[in-house]
Protein backbone atom coordinates (compact mmCIF):
# COMPACT_ATOMS: atom_id res chain seq x y z
CA UNK A 1 0.00 0.00 0.00
CA UNK A 2 1.41 2.98 -1.01
CA UNK A 3 2.06 5.90 1.58
CA UNK A 4 -1.00 8.38 -0.68
CA UNK A 5 -3.47 5.27 -0.18
CA UNK A 6 -2.68 4.48 3.14
CA UNK A 7 -3.63 8.17 4.01
CA UNK A 8 -7.04 7.81 2.14
CA UNK A 9 -7.76 4.58 3.81
CA UNK A 10 -6.29 4.60 7.23
CA UNK A 11 -6.00 8.85 7.69
CA UNK A 12 -7.84 11.53 9.10
CA UNK A 13 -7.83 14.16 6.02
CA UNK A 14 -10.88 14.28 3.95
CA UNK A 15 -9.45 13.97 0.41
CA UNK A 16 -12.33 12.98 -1.93
CA UNK A 17 -12.08 11.19 -4.99
CA UNK A 18 -14.00 12.60 -7.66
CA UNK A 19 -14.44 10.91 -11.16
CA UNK A 20 -13.67 11.78 -14.66
CA UNK A 21 -16.69 13.92 -14.82
CA UNK A 22 -15.63 15.55 -10.96
CA UNK A 23 -18.47 13.55 -9.37
CA UNK A 24 -18.61 11.28 -6.11
CA UNK A 25 -21.57 8.97 -5.39
CA UNK A 26 -23.67 10.14 -2.64
CA UNK A 27 -26.15 7.34 -0.92
CA UNK A 28 -29.05 9.46 1.48
CA UNK A 29 -30.58 7.10 3.89
CA UNK A 30 -33.26 8.28 6.56
CA UNK A 31 -31.55 9.02 9.59
CA UNK A 32 -34.58 7.48 11.68
CA UNK A 33 -35.56 4.29 9.79
CA UNK A 34 -32.12 3.06 7.64
CA UNK A 35 -34.18 3.21 4.66
CA UNK A 36 -31.93 4.37 1.29
CA UNK A 37 -33.80 7.26 -0.13
CA UNK A 38 -31.70 8.14 -3.32
CA UNK A 39 -28.58 8.06 -5.10
CA UNK A 40 -27.16 11.23 -6.42
CA UNK A 41 -24.27 12.66 -7.25
CA UNK A 42 -21.68 15.55 -5.84
CA UNK A 43 -19.36 17.58 -7.20
CA UNK A 44 -17.22 19.76 -5.18
CA UNK A 45 -19.39 22.88 -4.86
CA UNK A 46 -22.11 20.56 -3.70
CA UNK A 47 -19.98 18.50 -1.28
CA UNK A 48 -18.75 21.95 0.08
CA UNK A 49 -22.19 23.45 0.52
CA UNK A 50 -23.71 20.35 2.19
CA UNK A 51 -20.76 20.44 4.40
CA UNK A 52 -21.17 24.32 4.69
CA UNK A 53 -24.85 24.79 5.47
CA UNK A 54 -25.55 20.86 6.85
CA UNK A 55 -28.25 20.67 3.99
CA UNK A 56 -28.34 18.43 1.05
CA UNK A 57 -26.87 19.79 -2.13
CA UNK A 58 -26.34 17.53 -5.45
CA UNK A 59 -25.12 17.92 -8.94
CA UNK A 60 -27.76 16.80 -11.82
CA UNK A 61 -25.76 15.33 -14.55
CA UNK A 62 -28.90 15.60 -16.86
CA UNK A 63 -29.31 19.51 -16.28
CA UNK A 64 -25.75 20.13 -15.81
CA UNK A 65 -26.14 22.01 -12.65
CA UNK A 66 -25.98 22.78 -9.08
CA UNK A 67 -29.25 22.16 -6.81
CA UNK A 68 -30.39 22.34 -3.01
CA UNK A 69 -32.96 19.12 -2.12
CA UNK A 70 -36.08 20.51 -1.43
CA UNK A 71 -35.49 24.03 -3.49
CA UNK A 72 -38.42 23.49 -6.11
CA UNK A 73 -40.83 20.82 -4.46
CA UNK A 74 -40.08 21.61 -0.63
CA UNK A 75 -38.66 18.19 0.01
CA UNK A 76 -35.30 19.10 1.96
CA UNK A 77 -32.82 16.96 3.37
CA UNK A 78 -31.46 18.31 6.80
CA UNK A 79 -27.72 16.19 7.12
CA UNK A 80 -27.08 14.18 10.40
CA UNK A 81 -24.18 12.64 9.64
CA UNK A 82 -21.68 12.10 6.47
CA UNK A 83 -19.10 9.16 5.83
CA UNK A 84 -16.88 8.46 3.18
CA UNK A 85 -16.10 4.97 2.39
CA UNK A 86 -12.70 3.23 2.22
CA UNK A 87 -10.89 5.09 -0.93
CA UNK A 88 -13.39 8.26 -0.66
CA UNK A 89 -14.90 7.76 -3.71
CA UNK A 90 -18.48 7.81 -2.41
CA UNK A 91 -20.06 9.51 0.24
CA UNK A 92 -22.97 8.23 2.97
CA UNK A 93 -25.42 11.25 4.09
CA UNK A 94 -27.87 10.03 6.59
CA UNK A 95 -30.54 12.82 6.55
CA UNK A 96 -33.81 14.25 8.67
CA UNK A 97 -36.04 14.01 4.76
CA UNK A 98 -38.90 16.24 5.38
CA UNK A 99 -41.49 15.53 2.99
CA UNK A 100 -40.65 12.79 -0.24
CA UNK A 101 -36.96 12.27 -1.18
CA UNK A 102 -38.28 11.17 -4.80
CA UNK A 103 -39.09 13.92 -7.85
CA UNK A 104 -42.21 11.24 -8.08
CA UNK A 105 -43.41 12.10 -4.92
CA UNK A 106 -42.62 9.20 -3.21
CA UNK A 107 -40.90 8.61 0.00
CA UNK A 108 -37.64 6.95 -1.34
CA UNK A 109 -36.63 6.91 -5.19
CA UNK A 110 -36.71 2.74 -4.36
CA UNK A 111 -40.29 2.30 -4.52
CA UNK A 112 -40.51 -1.21 -7.22
CA UNK A 113 -38.85 -4.29 -6.27
CA UNK A 114 -36.90 -6.35 -9.17
CA UNK A 115 -38.40 -9.99 -8.92
CA UNK A 116 -37.21 -13.20 -11.04
CA UNK A 117 -40.36 -14.34 -13.62
CA UNK A 118 -39.32 -17.05 -16.07
CA UNK A 119 -35.45 -16.61 -16.40
CA UNK A 120 -36.40 -12.82 -16.54
CA UNK A 121 -37.48 -10.11 -14.67
CA UNK A 122 -39.66 -7.75 -13.86
CA UNK A 123 -40.57 -4.73 -11.64
CA UNK A 124 -43.67 -4.63 -8.68
CA UNK A 125 -44.82 -1.63 -6.86
CA UNK A 126 -43.41 -1.68 -3.55
CA UNK A 127 -43.93 1.28 -0.42
CA UNK A 128 -45.30 3.45 -3.86
CA UNK A 129 -47.57 5.69 -2.14
CA UNK A 130 -46.83 9.18 -3.38
CA UNK A 131 -46.51 12.13 -0.85
CA UNK A 132 -47.34 14.90 -3.37
CA UNK A 133 -48.39 15.12 -7.04
CA UNK A 134 -45.04 15.88 -8.99
CA UNK A 135 -47.27 17.61 -11.92
CA UNK A 136 -48.70 19.89 -9.49
CA UNK A 137 -45.52 20.59 -7.72
CA UNK A 138 -42.59 21.00 -10.72
CA UNK A 139 -45.22 22.69 -13.01
CA UNK A 140 -43.99 20.25 -16.06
Amino acid sequence: MSAHSHEIEEGLSFLPKFDASGLVTCVATDVASGDVLMVAHMNEEALRKTIATGEAWYFSRSRNALWRKGETSGQTQRVIEMRTDCDQDAVWIRVEQIGAACHTGRRSCFYRKVEGESGGARLVFADAERLFDPDAVYKK
